[in-house]
């Protein structure tokens, strides 16, 4: 698989499935190396990786990121190689534990221990058998990671990270912990806004639904933030550390930062000021792209 530095994030659970298709095909024709979709309570992001797959003919599809919770270890990896082969490679696997208020609250499972429990997840998914035709590489698999243990996994047991919600600073300490040579791929969300007041606005809009998820608080805090940082609206100091904002040159710094600092790709979280959350803002994805 080759998968450059630039990608794109972004939910398309709010389009159609045309809608999505169209989306996937314009940030292909963009240049952008991959699509990375989440999982959280719409679609199955398998069978959405399949259709955008189908509509697609150079860009790499990426889950970020596959609920392990929501899924037994062998049909992970049945779906894994399916969408690889017949993709011819253009399928990347992102995993992830996800969050305890949703595994629990939400789905009314058990959360186990994280580390301890992807790394059981991994041993299973390997252990299980595959029968069908396989692509001509084995696939690639990243998982969500933000704790020193977990990228620790990542690093020694599949290929690498996707760190969610962090900062150029996180990025690297991650490869510090990691090596040279695991995957390490980045969100970062950007808002091409140059007016402060307004760009931070939007940026609290969009932090807002994960302020109460303690594996992003505790990161928070490990980055440097404080309590009073991230509690209620969150301060400056919190939204300029995990948001990129202003116009291209600024964004583009950002980005820069996160490769200077030893990511090997920044899927780049477009965030409209104008709250409309259907569509990425078009105007930054195509500027940034140039």
């Amino acid at each position: 698989m080759e998968l450059g530095q630039l990608g794109v994030w972004y939910f398309t659970d709010g389009m159609s499935a045309t809608e999505a298709a169209d989306c996937a095909k314009r940030i292909e024709a963009m240049g952008y190396a991959a699509l990375w979709i989440p999982e959280t309570v719409g679609r199955n992001p398998f069978v959405h990786a399949s259709w955008l797959l189908a509509n697609t003919t150079s860009l790499v599809i990426a889950t970020g990121i596959a609920n392990i919770y929501h899924r037994e270890p062998g049909v992970t990896l049945a779906a894994q190689h399916t969408l690889a082969e017949q993709s011819n490679d253009r399928f990347l696997l992102g995993l992830g534990v996800s969050h305890k208020p949703l595994v629990e609250g939400l789905r009314g499972l058990t959360y186990g221990k994280p580390v301890a429990t992807m790394r059981t997840y991994l041993q299973k998914m390997k252990a299980s058998p595959y029968a069908a035709p396989k692509a001509a590489q084995d696939p690639k698999t990243v998982i969500a990671a933000l704790g020193p243990k977990m990228l620790e996994l990542a690093a020694t047991e599949v290929d690498g990270a996707h760190p969610y919600f962090t900062s150029p600073a996180h990025t690297k300490m991650a490869r510090e912990i990691m090596g040279p040579h695991a995957w390490l791929c980045v969100e970062q969300k950007v808002i091409m806004d140059t007016d402060p007041e307004r760009a931070r606005a939007t940026a609290r809009r969009s932090a807002s639904t994960y302020q109460g998820l303690p594996n992003y608080r505790n990161n928070w805090l490990r980055m440097g933030l404080t309590e009073d940082d991230i509690n209620e609206a969150g301060s400056d100091a919190f939204i300029d550390a995990t948001f990129a904002w202003g116009d291209r040159d600024a964004i583009q710094e950002r980005i820069d930062a996160h490769l200077a600092a030893g990511a090997s790709h920044v899927c780049i979280q477009p965030i409209r000021s104008d709250g409309q959350i259907q569509q990425p803002d078009w105007d930054a994805l195509e500027v940034l792209s140039r």
